[in-house]
């Protein structure tokens, strides 16, 4: 609960931050052209890394095997992507962080084990 309070408040504040320096140091319209390039790019890349992820995902049901990583390289995209979309430097690093293969390959074996905190803990639930 505490991690939402510090994205919910925190981070937009510090967003907001870094935009106004940002105004203030390039000038208005160069930062408001880096966001959208940002954007755009972001949603480039989520485009591509998902298409890729959906054959790797695909590949692996053909093969009688269980897209496990490939649902977790799914939903890093899609995180990656929403986050991109949203204006500010932090979640364009974010999103980019969660966007390229090799970083999402750091994040994976951290996210896989709070999953199998939350399923161990009873708070995700999978039935067969």
């Amino acid at each position: 609960m505490r991690y939402i309070m510090f994205f919910l408040i925190v981070v937009p504040a510090l967003e907001i931050g870094l935009l106004l320096l940002s105004g203030k140091t390039l000038g208005v319209l160069p930062t408001i052209l880096l966001i959208i390039a940002t954007g755009v790019l972001g949603a480039y890349l989520a485009k591509k890394q998902g298409l890729e992820t959906l054959r790797k995902a695909q590949q692996n049901l053909q093969y009688g095997q269980m897209p496990g990583e490939a649902i977790l390289d799914g939903l890093c995209i899609l995180v990656g992507g929403v986050v991109l979309l949203t204006p500010g430097f932090i979640t364009d690093a974010i999103g980019f962080f969660l966007l390229f293969p090799i970083t999402r390959q750091w994040l994976k074996p951290l996210l896989l084990k709070v999953v199998r905190k939350w399923i161990d803990n009873g708070n995700v639930i999978i039935y067969r």
